[in-house]
């Protein structure tokens, strides 16, 4: 989208949600038809100038968080009813919860670290401006091609440093290299290790986590791992990837090499990060979800009640 047209998507979103004005008024001012404000104002939400965010009433269930809690010494699990809810819905309300959460912890001159997911693009876009706090604001992950909106962690980290109040402190890197060997000079770059030192000792992170479906893998549609190499992972032991890192039901580092390749943090080194934030749901990923918690990296789970069922009644069926 070139400046212009941006700045009137900008402009007529603003006369219209914040200014209150009627298309028609809008029309007169700018010398517009009400139509063509009719169309310009639904581009501007197509094209996400416009973000409107629905506060529905969020349904927590205490004594399941409770037992998720218990069961993976978290520090706490946030769980939502979601049966009714078709599936984009339900991701929405998943980073509503999660975004009122980190609003309530969050304080002045934190820094919070963010990897990429489909999961945490929805909190990042549910996260509202704060006005009591100034947040940095870290990008953890290196970045990836466009192929996928939400895979754009550098842009994720400028709209929530913006919402924040503070700096951001990007990864100037891809987000996987093509060796291991490739990782490690990347690694040792000027700013890429400003970034990777800074986001370890990040207060907060903020994580997805990904499941091995080739179907709907960013790493697929990014075009980094072939779909059958995905698939030989999952042959192997693979379940899924938290912050990049592929692991397996037990909770252990799985052995491929794509581990080395990753521009972001280690298990280990999420693991010294005194509040993790893991952000998932639906059956698709009920076994990465319960490998990622079994890793001992996750201090906070944020998930909907069907997830947690299933993750709790694998885990008691494995455990026996």
């Amino acid at each position: 989208m070139d400046d212009n047209r941006h700045q009137l998507l900008a402009q007529i979103g603003s006369m219209y949600y914040e200014l209150e004005k009627s298309q028609t008024e809008i029309a007169d001012e700018l010398g517009l038809s009400r139509v063509k404000v009719y169309r310009l104002l639904k581009k501007a939400r197509q094209e996400n100038v416009v973000k409107v965010i629905i506060d529905w009433p969020i349904e927590r269930v205490d004594q399941v968080e409770k037992q998720l809690a218990q069961a993976f010494h978290l520090k706490k699990a946030l769980i939502f009813k979601s049966s009714q809810l078709d599936e984009a819905t339900a991701l929405k309300r998943l980073g509503q919860m999660a975004a009122r959460y980190l609003a309530h912890i969050l304080e002045d001159g934190m820094t919070l670290s963010v990897c990429i997911g489909r999961a945490t693009y929805e909190v990042v876009h549910a996260i509202g401006p704060a006005s009591e706090v100034h947040v940095n604001v870290v990008q953890a992950m290196g970045s990836a091609p466009f192929a996928v909106q939400f895979m754009d962690s550098g842009a994720l980290a400028r709209e929530l440093a913006q919402k924040l109040g503070g700096e951001v402190l990007y990864m100037p890197s891809p987000l996987m290299a093509n060796n291991p060997e490739e990782a490690v000079v990347l690694r040792k770059q000027k700013l890429i290790a400003r970034s990777l030192a800074t986001t370890r000792k990040s207060d907060i992170l903020l994580v997805g986590i990904g499941n091995l479906d080739p179907f709907n893998s960013r790493y697929v549609k990014a075009d980094m791992i072939p779909a059958e190499k995905l698939r030989a992972l999952a042959e192997d032991g693979a379940v899924g990837d938290i912050g990049g890192q592929f692991i397996t039901f037990t909770g252990t580092l799985h052995s491929t090499s794509y581990n080395q390749c990753m521009i972001g943090l280690t298990l280990e080194e999420m693991n010294q990060i005194p509040n993790t934030i893991a952000v998932a749901m639906g059956a698709s990923k009920v076994k990465a979800i319960l490998g990622s918690l079994r890793t001992g990296v996750i201090d906070v789970i944020c998930t909907d009640l069907d997830t947690a069922h299933e993750v709790l009644k694998q885990h008691d069926s494995s455990a026996t």
